[in-house]
């Protein structure tokens, strides 16, 4: 069977991004032979670290909305190279996927939604009137954004499948991020890792920092990853006087390393699907401390794997940053019991259950 991954660029930061990266490097190559194709461009290191592992890969080069016609290649691949399976990723790919898919007469499409706030009437009647019509499955990470999917949208409910995903460790080499950046072995310190877009408001995890330095004086937090509102954060920092203890790392590769030297991982997104965040944490034997939002209550249970507070509440998220960096037998307690969870979401296991899925409808399409 040839399966062929669509997304809008390569890259190693993002959670659709890593997620594709993931499953075609850990697909069993025995069932499966994986292709992957960018209709925008790619990292050089993604593309690198895909064509190392032996899968084909094809850059469209689409650089504008109107240059459609640089997805013709897509179109005479999946013609000549009698693609079984297209599994396309976030809403555009999933768009051009389950359009050309069909023109050529590809047995199985999958269109995979990742994460996104359900808000828009022209994104939304699209999601639900045509791809949801034309794919075979359309792939959410949550129940409650399948939920999201059939009530608001009106996606079919047979259509909507909900499938995990998955922890897929960093390849970066270990680091010392305290040593790096000086903090001292016994300061509390507070970490996290996202694409840095206006849904993670990482405004409210600084205003909680500034409340949680006034009780806990010695702490320091870390933010890994850059994006279209690093500025703002930048400038927010500067704003509650906080240069000192903040530190703003910009896009890393080593964020297992990061959260080994962290005392807690925090999100506090105003919408989420199911972050890697979550997993990257439970791998790390870090506990987490997150907004009760999307898939992170399907996944965290409040007081037993993690804390979940409120979004936009800082407050609520300084009260809980600071019960875990206190007190040290609950937080190795929330993260013992997480990382029992970690082996339904690894990437092997995870890979599998896609292998069996493709199977699974390459049949059904060829029965009928």
């Amino acid at each position: 069977m040839r399966a062929l991954f669509l997304v809008d660029h390569a890259s190693t930061s993002g959670g659709a991004e890593r997620l594709v990266a993931g499953l075609a490097t850990h697909l069993p190559r025995d069932r499966i032979e994986p292709w992957v194709c960018s209709t925008r461009h790619g990292e050089p290191a993604a593309v690198n670290e895909l064509r190392e592992a032996g899968i084909p890969y094809i850059e469209l080069n689409r650089r504008a909305t109107w240059q459609v016609y640089r997805l013709w290649p897509l179109a005479a691949l999946l013609r000549t190279k009698r693609i079984d399976v297209v599994h396309s990723h976030m809403f555009g790919s999933n768009m051009w996927g389950t359009l050309i898919g069909r023109a050529c007469r590809v047995p199985v499409i999958l269109a995979h939604e990742h994460n996104w706030s359900y808000e828009g009437a022209m994104r939304m009647w699209l999601d639900g009137h045509v791809i949801g019509r034309l794919a075979t499955r359309f792939i959410t990470v949550s129940a409650a954004n399948r939920e999201r999917m059939i009530t608001l949208e009106g996606v079919p409910a047979d259509k909507v499948q909900v499938m995990p995903t998955a922890y897929i460790p960093h390849p970066g080499p270990p680091s010392d991020i305290r040593a790096e950046l000086g903090i001292p072995a016994a300061a509390p310190l507070v970490g996290t890792a996202a694409v840095v877009r206006a849904e993670k408001r990482l405004d409210v995890l600084l205003d909680a920092f500034a409340l949680l330095r006034a009780r806990v004086a010695d702490a320091h937090l870390v933010i890994a990853g850059d994006g279209p509102c690093s500025s703002e954060v930048e400038q927010h920092v500067e704003h509650l006087g906080l240069d000192g203890s903040v530190h703003l790392l910009g896009r890393r590769r080593d964020v297992d390393s990061i959260l080994r030297g962290a005392d807690v991982g925090a999100m506090s997104s105003d919408w989420e699907g199911m972050p890697l965040f979550t997993f990257e944490c439970m791998a790390n034997d870090t506990p987490l401390v997150a907004t009760a939002v999307g898939g992170l209550t399907e996944v965290v249970r409040d007081g037993e794997t993690g804390l979940l507070v409120a979004p936009g509440d800082p407050g609520a998220l300084a009260v809980a940053l600071e019960r875990v960096l206190t007190d040290r037998p609950f937080a190795r307690r929330l993260a013992a019991n997480a990382a029992t969870r970690l082996g339904e979401y690894e990437i092997n296991a995870v890979a599998a259950q896609f292998a069996d899925l493709y199977e699974q409808l390459l049949a059904d399409a060829r029965s009928r």
